[in-house]
């Protein structure tokens, strides 16, 4: 009897050991976030005559967000799908392209956005591209050489975020009350301009650090 307790106390402390071990490997979470909106996109490049391309949409003025805008094939994270299968499916559904053209060759970085948006990037490339795009989502193409980004540096605007507590803030249970100093933030708003085209915000964000990653990486 008392050896099977002996053993039993071995056992739970190499099953709490273990969980330690665990602790100290695992990848960190966000706090909060299970209130961020999830999306993927595919940051792709092109070769047209042996030059690299970044290849962008104009988004179909029908569209009820964002109409207009120029961004990245992507789209919401559906339930039960990876992050990399949600890049790749949307980019097949809004480039009218098969999966096998597509070659995801890694993560880029994730964006967050102050607005509770979570859009995690990929760096891939579509082969025999023959500009074939939905017209429900896509209004157009846009086709810029690699090299523009590395040599054209994107203007940088500063956005003032200010906190503004609801009417029934209980001010009371804070130092200062009502006039506690909250903390005012910046959010850079990134703008590319070339020729007549303007690509800025966060497809100007994930592009500028896509580039950034592919020069470290010698891709491209």
């Amino acid at each position: 009897m008392c050896g099977k307790i002996y053993r039993n106390r071995i056992k739970q402390k190499e099953a709490v050991t273990l969980k330690k071990k665990r602790l100290s490997g695992r990848r960190p979470g966000i706090i909060g976030e299970e209130s961020f909106r999830k999306y993927a996109v595919l940051v792709p490049v092109i070769d047209i005559d042996g030059t690299a391309h970044l290849l962008f949409e104009k988004r179909s003025p029908q569209l009820r967000h964002q109409p207009g805008e120029i961004c990245f094939p992507g789209g919401k994270l559906e339930s039960g799908e990876t992050l990399k299968a949600c890049a790749v499916r949307e980019t097949v559904e809004e480039l009218k392209v098969l999966s096998d053209q597509i070659k995801v060759i890694g993560p880029g970085d994730i964006y967050l956005s102050p607005f509770q948006l979570m859009i995690h990037s990929f760096i891939g490339t579509i082969k025999e591209y023959q500009d074939t795009f939905s017209t429900d989502e896509v209004e157009a193409i846009i086709k810029v050489p690699l090299e523009f980004f590395k040599t054209n540096p994107p203007k940088t605007y500063i956005l003032r975020l200010v906190q503004e507590p609801p009417e029934n803030f209980p001010y009371e249970w804070i130092p200062g009350g009502e006039e506690y100093p909250w903390i005012k933030g910046n959010h850079e708003i990134l703008f590319y301009q070339y020729g007549n085209i303007t690509i800025w915000g966060m497809t100007a964000q994930i592009a500028k650090s896509a580039v950034e990653l592919m020069e470290e990486y010698h891709i491209g």
